[in-house]
């Protein structure tokens, strides 16, 4: 190797260690959930392996079609009330609704919240919950209008006197928001993550049928991340480190 060979790669190095460096720890200590879809296993170490009941992961992805979702439980992590929902998604069929692209629920009975497509009107995400007790339609939501386009949807849930205020975000922008439904937790070997469908039953079967899409990434936080963090995970600066972190690095280039 030729000393410029050397030079090239040490810089190369030490870039790579700046961005380590910087993948910064906004956050990082509520994060509880965490999927890059290169295999089951979940990054933190909080949950079991994914379940795939007819979903698929492959080439980063969790594919997800009308009648194949998939579940993680055993979570091991810390009491869930304040929440933040996120995940990477691409929609292939805009017209398979009512499906969700994370959902956030307990083991035991019907309490969740999720990210779900369509299920109140047409072509809009709105946030999932039981018996409608979260849910509203948010006041500035955007209509999908075209598939293969990945966009990042977030759903923050902030208890404020008691009550819960809930915020949309579409990529950086966000969706507006609403007060409504009284605090619930979601607590150690009593909390489930579900992608494709809206929510189970019994932890194995799904009540609703699930979206058509290709998730990349997905997060959990127990904390209601603020605007300026939500559009800072967008532009990739709220990052956090994985177990693996070279892996994570590349497991975001395919972003």
């Amino acid at each position: 190797m030729t000393r410029y060979s050397v030079f090239g790669v040490l810089v190369a190095l030490m870039i790579l260690a700046v961005s380590m460096s910087g993948f910064a720890q906004v956050q990082e200590k509520n994060l509880v959930g965490w999927w890059l879809f290169d295999d089951e296993t979940e990054e933190t170490g909080n949950w079991g392996d994914i379940i795939l009941r007819g979903a698929d992961i492959k080439n980063g992805k969790m594919v997800l079609t009308r009648d194949n979702w998939a579940n993680s439980i055993e979570y091991n992590g810390p009491d869930i009330s304040d929440v933040t929902l996120a995940s990477w998604v691409t929609l292939n069929d805009l017209g398979h609704t009512h499906g969700s692209a994370l959902t956030l629920d307990r083991t035991d009975l019907d309490q969740f919240v999720a990210i779900v497509y369509a299920e109140r009107q047409a072509r809009q995400w709105m946030p999932g919950s039981s018996h409608f007790r979260r849910t509203s339609d948010f006041p500035d939501v955007v209509n999908e209008d075209k598939t293969g386009e990945m966009v990042l949807l977030t759903i923050t849930y902030k208890l404020d006197g008691g009550q819960y205020m809930i915020t949309g975000y579409r990529n950086d922008e966000s969706m507006g928001s609403f007060t409504k439904g009284d605090k619930r937790t979601w607590t150690k070997d009593n909390a489930e993550a579900i992608w494709g469908a809206r929510h189970s039953t019994n932890v194995d079967g799904r009540v609703s049928n699930s979206i058509t899409a290709d998730i990349e990434e997905s997060r959990i936080y127990n904390v209601a991340l603020t605007e300026a963090e939500v559009k800072s995970m967008y532009k990739g600066d709220l990052a956090v480190e994985a177990r693996d972190k070279l892996a994570t690095r590349w497991a975001k280039i395919k972003r």
